[in-house]
């Protein structure tokens, strides 16, 4: 969900963010209820703003607002502002210097076939030539996102159906998306044909449900029927009728492997595995291909904690919980200086100074991005009097951008897309550092290693095999190349 002013940028530093979560309900009794709880759920997928749209089978209803669910929708005067038996919902993160409410999905159109509204987790990666093409035709856009392109392919398409409509629209559309959509006749459901991002579908009595997680799903107390599979449609209707088509054929699927390595909860179901257990197993993989002598494996706190786990039990060193994590500490947008990023760093995470002090330690994160905090934890150890400390991370390094719904730094911003392992060891100032390689990461979600030939996710982040084209990622590159020639030439 792309905002065309902006990059994606975690002003807290060094963690890469999922854009937004989706969940929508059709044939509950409280519908807009259950869709806030189900959010509620999905908040880690993002944490500043959030909307619900319901339809009582005459009207569209939308409250959106800033902030987390709790911040919007923990009141009943809130909840009876979105009347009727389907609803759908949305959080997500926002850009620096974003456009405030106007991007805050679910997004609403009155189109000449009735209301139509989405919510989209994922990025398209050719909208800014979409969107072009669309103005260029007359189209008067009212969000910097996306997402809108889509209601434009649809509002524009010729079909007949609104099914037909929207398989129309995405047919143009490249990247990913995992996409539920309200109309007057019910309620629809995709992924895109790579099944990059994540979509799920369970029951709660008469309800059916989707979102991007099966946490939701547990927590408002449905049952997980199974996930949407890459490149399916699903309609139901209001009488409870479920229809599945897969309009675009059989694909060989790339959900992303970083579901597994940190965006999903723990306790979530992903392609089919437990997540929790995946990261268990990346620890263990860890430690059979990175060993160190050492007497205490430390997690990163909070999601370093089950790769941590996986390795001291690999490993025989014990698991200790060297660094206590603050809950009560909010993201430091409002102070975007390196500094301040730092400090926000210590108030987050203290060492636990008697149990590290001259002890070796190998400290377990998820992923290194910039580096920055990774540099910050590293001081605190050693601060704490740890006599050596080791860096194992539990993902290989992410030396390239995502451009599917991630908020990716630019490549000259990522720790490894600049530097070699011997120079980011000496960045982040620890006595080593190893990542887990890509094939010991597929090995640890329960396949035999990377197939150079066909690779079974996407795994893009780290290798740079992007599934599918990045049109306007070369648009901007032709642009700048433009912009750079010599003086005298005409661009």
């Amino acid at each position: 969900m792309t905002n065309f002013t902006h990059p994606f940028l975690d002003l807290d530093g060094d963690k890469l963010r999922e854009e937004c979560g989706v969940f929508g309900v059709i044939g509950g009794a409280e519908a807009a209820a259950t869709c806030a709880l189900g959010l509620h759920a999905l908040q880690h997928r993002g944490q500043e703003a959030v909307g619900i749209t319901s339809f009582d089978g005459t009207e569209f209803f939308t409250r959106r607002g800033l902030g987390h669910v709790a911040d919007n929708f923990a009141t009943g005067e809130s909840i009876a502002e979105l009347p009727g038996h389907m609803a759908a919902g949305h959080v997500r993160y926002s850009t620096t210097g974003g456009a405030g409410l106007r991007n805050v999905q679910p997004l609403y159109a009155d189109l000449a076939s009735g209301g139509f509204a989405v919510a989209h987790n994922g990025n398209i990666s050719n909208a800014r030539k979409l969107r072009q093409e669309l103005v260029n035709k007359g189209a008067i856009f009212q969000s910097t996102s996306d997402t809108e392109v889509i209601i434009h392919l649809v509002a524009t398409s010729r079909y007949p159906t609104m099914m037909d409509k929207l398989v129309d629209a995405l047919r143009l559309v490249e990247g990913a998306y995992a996409l539920v959509v309200m109309t007057p006749r019910g309620m629809m459901a995709c992924r895109d044909p790579l099944g990059i991002r994540p979509l799920v579908m369970g029951k709660l009595g008469d309800a059916t449900i989707f979102a991007s997680e099966t946490v939701a799903l547990d927590v408002v107390g449905a049952e997980f029927l199974r996930q949407i599979d890459p490149g399916e449609f699903v309609e139901v209707d209001f009488d409870g009728t479920v229809r599945s088509s897969r309009p675009f054929g059989s694909i060989n699927p790339r959900p992303c492997i970083f579901e597994h390595v940190y965006f999903s909860r723990p306790d979530s179901i992903f392609n089919d595995r437990s997540v929790y257990e995946s990261r268990k197993n990346i620890g263990m993989e860890l430690a059979k291909e990175k060993p160190v002598e050492a007497d205490l494996v430390v997690p990163v706190p909070d999601s370093g904690v089950p790769a941590a786990i996986g390795y001291s039990q690999q490993s025989g060193i014990p698991f200790e919980l060297g660094i206590i994590r603050s809950h009560y500490v909010g993201r430091t947008f409002i102070q975007p200086s390196d500094g301040a990023r730092h400090a926000g760093v210590k108030r987050k995470h203290n060492a636990n100074r008697l149990l590290v002090e001259g002890k070796k330690i190998v400290l377990i994160d998820d992923s290194i991005v910039r580096g920055t905090t990774s540099l910050k934890i590293v001081q605190m150890m050693r601060d704490a009097g740890a006599s050596e400390v080791h860096f194992r991370v539990a993902s290989p390094p992410t030396g390239h951008g995502c451009y599917y719904g991630v908020d990716t730094p630019e490549r000259s911003k990522l720790l490894a897309g600049r530097m070699d392992l011997a120079a980011m060891r000496e960045f982040i100032q620890a006595d080593s550092l190893a990542f887990v390689s890509i094939d010991g990461l597929y090995r640890a979600v329960g396949l035999s290693g990377r197939e150079n030939g066909c690779p079974q996710y996407c795994d893009a982040c780290f290798t740079g095999d992007y599934p599918t084209a990045l049109t306007d990622l070369a648009d901007r590159h032709e642009e700048d190349a433009q912009l750079k020639l010599p003086v005298g030439k005409v661009a």
